[in-house]
């Protein structure tokens, strides 16, 4: 592992992007099509992965969700369900570039719902919007930026969907994050601030992500990717 902050910082960066690339053969493959089962999506999502990059680990568990399982937060485990016709999509990555774990989330839409198609344009516009308030506060805390990110989604008509608005990530393993280690998280219970160093003295960098859902009509979205490169 490399101890050397800027080596790290650029890793971390070419994972993302190629997270990104990943994302983006996704979409213009079709891989999210009405008609297929969500295991059936993740598993050729990873198949993808492999093609691309030799990516043959993934750090966390791959989630491809849609309907009604896109309220679940991440440690929900629904039966696999076919993609109807009109739904919302999301898939949860978190993929192993050289020893350097990406995270990354993105929504996709099939069908013309107008609400649906809204949710899926704010997610970027919330994430973009915490960024900004973090970058604005050198002191903020894991519970301010989650309240931010709550107040955020609330302005916009959506709740958020989990405990948590983010998460520690770094080289393959990284420190174990688990629910009872609060100050892994960008979480109501994080007093901590986000800028600090790891047990190992390097610099701490952080994923956002952003869960909105709406209980009423039975959806929601994902979007998640780099907080602090």
């Amino acid at each position: 592992m490399a101890d050397d902050e800027p080596t790290r910082a650029a890793q971390l960066l070419d994972a993302q992007a190629k997270a990104a690339r990943l994302f983006a053969e996704i979409e213009e493959r079709g891989l999210v099509a009405p008609g297929e089962g969500e295991r059936a999506v993740s598993d050729r999502i990873r198949d993808l992965a492999n093609e691309l990059f030799g990516t043959t680990r993934h750090w966390h568990r791959r989630i491809v969700r849609s309907g009604p399982h896109t309220l679940m937060p991440y440690r929900e485990n629904p039966p696999d369900r076919v993609i109807g016709t009109d739904d919302i999509v999301f898939a949860d990555f978190g993929p192993i570039f050289e020893e350097y774990e990406a995270d990354f989330g993105r929504t996709f839409v099939l069908g013309d719902d107008p609400v649906k198609h809204r949710l899926r344009d704010d997610l970027p516009k919330i994430f973009a919007a915490g960024r900004s308030h973090f970058e604005a506060d050198p002191d903020i805390t894991g519970a301010r930026l989650y309240a931010e990110v709550e107040r955020l989604a609330a302005k916009s008509g959506w709740r958020l969907g989990g405990w948590h608005a983010g998460h520690l990530v770094g080289e393959f393993p990284h420190e174990s994050i688990d629910g009872a280690d609060m100050e892994s998280y960008v979480a109501p219970a994080n007093d901590m601030p986000l800028r600090r160093t790891d047990r190992a003295g390097r610099r701490c960098h952080w994923i956002l992500e952003i869960h909105l859902i709406d209980t009423e009509r039975g959806f929601g979205g994902f979007h998640e990717e780099l907080l602090t490169l």
